[in-house]
Formats: structure tokens, C-alpha cells, sequence
């Protein structure tokens, strides 16, 4: 039996992945966090409340768990650390390169213990790297261009829109990129989303630029206007961080859609769909089940998995995938077989 524990399982993204692991043979699913009674219990699920932040609180958790999936930021590192040490496996969807680095610090002491960290699992940095990874291995380009649009109707709790206020301003540029339809080209605007800072070391690319757009063209036009520093600055006041989400959720612009893309010289490819969150879940679980027979270490995913194969089978579960010709169609997907992707 392998015990699946995942912390801040409560939210958006860890539901979906509990979800997405439940009824897999050999899986018990452990759904943990500090507030369990908050939201409705996931059917086939066992539920525990456990405070990551509290030592004691996150070692009695760990206590018979197999693999941990990480869907919180609450002292990653040391939760990660504390995993590496009893050799359990560890799977974090965080999209901060702080914390990011601070994790991929522990890969001696992995290796060590024989765990395998997971990292850059999710959409943005995820399957982002892993398009990154195909287009890369497709050119001969030495940078690569990476879009994600997201959908501005799709609910998110506050630390995702603390993080997104955090990341405004901070980064300056904007370019275009052909997303699928039914959103075509659009302007995106440079943020810090991780895989722009990892991607250029895990595939010996001189250069990688990320940019963000949302599905409604007005807010991605405000987008700019909050980027800019003064707006930045008055936007992370914590007065107007408490106001905000009650704003936001008062007014619904746009619906959950979402696309990235990556360009890397004449090579692109894409992977869309509805809910980013879902998109999070369920490619975490994915990668969980392949969790045993990966190396040990700490590892991006982009250099876990094979990206064709692994995009092909999450497509498969209700998403768009475009890797170039569109000769392998698979259910909703459009996946070009390696042998045929454009070069």
C-alpha cells in the first residue's frame, strides 16, 4: 500500500489531486491541514489536521506516509527536509524560485537517503517545463518564450493572489505568443514564475523569458498598469490585500480557461484547458504514480519524465495538447509523435 500524505490538501489544487488519486489500487490518500472542518470531506479519503509549521505536529504525520505532495508554502524546506531523512518521497507544486532553490539544495542528502524530490510540478512551472523540454529538443534555437494565460473567472484563495501581487512590477517587458483557440495572439507581460530562472540550467539554454496574460483583454491590460511600481507598491498594503479578494469575487470578468505555450525558434507547442488548479492536481497525481521508479535526488520535472508521453497521458484527461502536426489524435488531444514533431 502506498500512503499518499498531502499537505494543504484542502485547497483547490490538493483536492483535485486527492480526487485524482483515489481508487488508483495499491493508494491510500491522506488528506491533511489546519482547518479540516472548513470544506467538505473527499470521498475515499482519510482526513487529519496537522499544522506543518508545528515539528512534532508534521513528524506524527509522517509517521507510515510513503509519499508526501506538498500544496501548501509552510516551511517547505524543512518540511522537504524532514521527508529526505525518513526517505519518503516528496512532490511540491510551489511556483516560488526562492523556495524552489532552497529545495533543490537538499539533492545530496536525498541521494543520500535514497528519496526523490519532485519540483516544478503543476501548470506554471510544470507543464510548462515540459513543453519547454520537447520544443528545446525540436530546435535549434538557444532561448525559448513561454506564454500562460489564465482565466480570470476561476476562483483562487488569498495565497495565490498574495503571491500574484508579490510577483507585479518586479520583471519589465512584454511580447506576443499564439495561444490556441479560441484566444489567438495575445500581448503577455513578464513575471517571475519560476521555470524562467530553472529552465535555461536543467536544459543548457542560454535564455528563458516567461509571460503572463489573462483571458479577459481588459484585465490584461490592467495587469500592465498594476505592474507598473507605484501601483505594485500600493497593491501589496495589506489594507488593500484584505479588500481585494472581496472585490474580485464581487465582480467575475472572463470564465477558468486556461493556455501556455512555449516557443523555442520555429518551434511551439501548447497544453490548454478549463481550471489551472485541476490542471496543478492532476498532473501531480500523474507524477506521483511514477514516483517509485524515478531516480533519487532533487529533480524538476523536465528532467523526471519523458514530456511527449507525459503530456500525452494528462491530455488524455480532459485537456488540449498541440505538440506540433497534429497527427496523433487522442481524444480531445492533438499530440505529434516524437518521430514527426517539427525540427
Amino acid at each position: 500500500m502506498n500512503t499518499v500524505l498531502i499537505l494543504g490538501g484542502y485547497g483547490a489544487v490538493g483536492r483535485e489531486a486527492a480526487a485524482a488519486l483515489v481508487g488508483r489500487p495499491g493508494t491510500n490518500v491522506v488528506v491533511a491541514g489546519r482547518n479540516p472542518g472548513k470544506t467538505a470531506p473527499i470521498p475515499g479519503t482519510t482526513t487529519v489536521r496537522v499544522d506543518a509549521a508545528d515539528p512534532a505536529d508534521l513528524s506524527r504525520a509522517l509517521d507510515g506516509a510513503d509519499t508526501v505532495l506538498m500544496c501548501a508554502e509552510t516551511d517547505n524546506v524543512r518540511v522537504a527536509r524532514a521527508c529526505v531523512e525518513r526517505g519518503i518521497g516528496y512532490v511540491d507544486v510551489t511556483a516560488s524560485h526562492p523556495l524552489l532553490t532552497g529545495l533543490q539544495r537538499l539533492d545530496g542528502a536525498a541521494r543520500e537517503h535514497g528519496a526523490t524530490l519532485a519540483l516544478s510540478v503543476g501548470l506554471i512551472p510544470g507543464v510548462t517545463n515540459l513543453l519547454a523540454r520537447f520544443c528545446a529538443e525540436h530546435s535549434a534555437a538557444d532561448g525559448l518564450f513561454i506564454g500562460a494565460l489564465l482565466g480570470s473567472g476561476e476562483a483562487h484563495g488569498p495565497a495565490a493572489l498574495a503571491w500574484t501581487l508579490d510577483g507585479l512590477g518586479r520583471l519589465d517587458g512584454s511580447w506576443t505568443m499564439r495561444f490556441p483557440e479560441p484566444y489567438g495572439e495575445r500581448t503577455v507581460h513578464r513575471f517571475p514564475f519560476s521555470d524562467q530562472y530553472t529552465l535555461p540550467a536543467t536544459l543548457g539554454l542560454g535564455a528563458a523569458r516567461t509571460g503572463l496574460c489573462l483571458d479577459s483583454r481588459l484585465l490584461t491590460r490592467l495587469l500592465s498598469v498594476a505592474g507598473r511600481p507605484a501601483v505594485a507598491r500600493l497593491l501589496r498594503r495589506p489594507r488593500v490585500r484584505r479588500l481585494l479578494p472581496a472585490a474580485l469575487g464581487a465582480v467575475r470578468v472572463g470564465d477558468d480557461g486556461f493556455a501556455v505555450t512555449v516557443r523555442c525558434g520555429e518551434v511551439q507547442a501548447s497544453f490548454s484547458g478549463r481550471r489551472q488548479s485541476r490542471a496543478t492536481g492532476r498532473m501531480a497525481a500523474l507524477l506521483i504514480g511514477r514516483l517509485p521508479g524515478l531516480p533519487a535526488g532533487a529533480h524538476h520535472v523536465e528532467q523526471l519524465v519523458d514530456p511527449a508521453a507525459f503530456l500525452t497521458e494528462l491530455a488524455a484527461d480532459g485537456f488540449d495538447l498541440d505538440l506540433g502536426d497534429g497527427r496523433c489524435p487522442h481524444r480531445r488531444t492533438r499530440s505529434a509523435c516524437r518521430s514527426s514533431a517539427p525540427r
